[in-house]
């Protein structure tokens, strides 16, 4: 490749700074010069690096209702990804945990894609999205069935994958019959999410997606008759049937800013992970500001947290091993310094290098032309 080298960021959509953003907003630092696509923007939800790319948006931008009920319009979204326009770019960088990764590249231009896991909606997480009644079986079974088939094929599309975890790998493995070329884990941002001076507080905390496959039901059933509060940081569709099963000892705060969300880190006794994680990017902030992390000891929670060390691992998705586990947290004599050192290794600077490595590689001195720094 010679000349001037165009750089394209490809997104699935961009609605809140989660971990899939602050990926992307690391790419953004990577490729400053980049355009970036995406089937959906909301101005305004993601950080100020990636609002100030060059942002094209697919036919479903224009959707009625679609800023809220995105998710609704899941079978159009194949369609949409292959309507945006790839031509004169010479390198896609695909952040993709949906649809993002089945663009259609330039015959002469290199896809990579950075997966965050396979379109979960249709694959092994489709009955905690749609349930196992008639509507399941007759409506979204063959809609998830075509939509399946095109994630397999669309997977084609992708000359080189990197995997944000294990656990992730083996799922692009065992779904699109593809091997990673590589294992990066998504970036921490260690110099902002720091520990503090004083004790912690006696309540826990949860931050995430309020959506069925991140089980918060446990939590909430597991703090039903315990001393300690519980704090649950976080929106989404499940928010209103998840306030009806909460006992007068959790409080539900939807998302916040950062500063907030540092305090609160801060001040918790632990962070709560009920659920299956593709890899989890709050446990290590937890870390990072010297709190340990009860986790359900499958997925990414394997690879982010050290049982007994930085936290606990319980192994069975019930409420009872939730409470056994925050009892043994508890009980736990650990040092701050151990679990600051540990997400560290997750920092942001080592993501940059080993993604700019990892490009690179593939690219000769294309990202001589492409990056900063």
């Amino acid at each position: 490749m010679t000349g001037a080298v165009r750089v394209a960021l490809v997104h699935d959509w961009l609605t809140g700074m989660r971990g899939g953003e602050k990926v992307l907003d690391a790419l953004a630092e990577l490729f400053p010069e980049a355009t970036l696509f995406t089937l959906l923007h909301v101005p305004g939800t993601t950080s100020h690096r990636i609002e100030s790319l060059p942002i094209r948006t697919a036919f479903t931008q224009k959707l009625p209702g679609v800023e809220k009920h995105y998710r609704w319009y899941l079978p159009l979204f194949p369609w949409a990804i292959e309507s945006l326009d790839m031509e004169g770019f010479d390198l896609i960088v695909s952040s993709s945990h949906c649809a993002a990764k089945g663009i259609f590249p330039p015959i002469e231009g290199l896809h990579i894609c950075y997966c965050h896991t396979p379109m979960r909606y249709v694959w092994d997480r489709f009955v905690d999205y749609f349930g196992t009644g008639p509507a399941a079986r007759f409506v979204y079974g063959p809609i998830a069935r075509r939509l399946r088939e095109w994630d397999r094929a669309s997977s084609e599309r992708v000359h080189h994958f990197v995997a944000n975890s294990r656990f992730v790998a083996e799922r692009i493995r065992r779904y699109y019959d593809r091997t990673v070329d590589a294992i990066i884990p998504p970036p921490v941002d260690t110099e902002f999410f720091v520990p503090s001076e004083g004790p912690p507080d006696c309540y826990y905390l949860v931050v995430s997606a309020l959506v069925p496959y991140k089980r918060i039901d446990l939590a909430l059933e597991a703090f039903r008759g315990r001393p300690e509060s519980l704090v649950v940081v976080g929106s989404g569709p499940s928010r209103r049937r998840l306030e009806t099963l909460a006992g007068a000892n959790v409080s539900f705060r939807g998302w916040v800013d950062r500063d907030e969300l540092r305090d609160l880190y801060r001040g918790c006794r632990a962070v709560i992970l009920p659920g299956v994680e593709d890899f989890g990017i709050v446990p290590l902030e937890a870390q990072a500001c010297g709190r340990p992390v009860v986790a359900l000891g499958k997925g990414g929670a394997v690879e982010t947290v050290i049982d007994g060390e930085t936290g606990v691992l319980f192994t069975e998705s019930t409420s009872k091993a939730v409470s056994d586990a925050i009892d043994k947290v508890s009980s736990l004599r650990l040092d701050s310094s151990v679990l600051r050192d540990w997400a560290s290794s997750f920092s942001l600077e080592r993501f940059k290098s080993r993604m700019k490595a990892f490009v690179q590689e593939r690219t000769g001195a294309l990202m001589k032309d492409t990056t900063h720094g």
